[in-house]
């Protein structure tokens, strides 16, 4: 896997919904579970919150967390 492509994954913010805002890592698990089931958006967000459902399924997410850029503050 790109590796700039799992860094832009873990950072991409959520554009709508609930948890609009949250960055895809910080997405709750049962939150992408109900988009596995229901199916996930087209294109580059459906294919990153998939990769995201992947990496919490299998636990990975405390691995990736070094990877999170911080909020900048106003």
């Amino acid at each position: 896997m790109d590796e700039k492509l799992l860094f832009d994954a873990v950072n991409q913010v959520m554009p709508f919904g609930k948890y609009a805002g949250r960055k895809l890592l910080e997405l709750p698990e049962p939150y992408l579970v109900w988009f596995h089931s229901k199916g996930f958006p087209e294109g580059k967000l459906g294919q990153q919150l998939a990769l995201m459902y992947e990496i919490k399924l299998n636990g990975l997410e405390g691995m990736l967390k070094p990877l999170l850029v911080p909020k900048k503050t106003d």
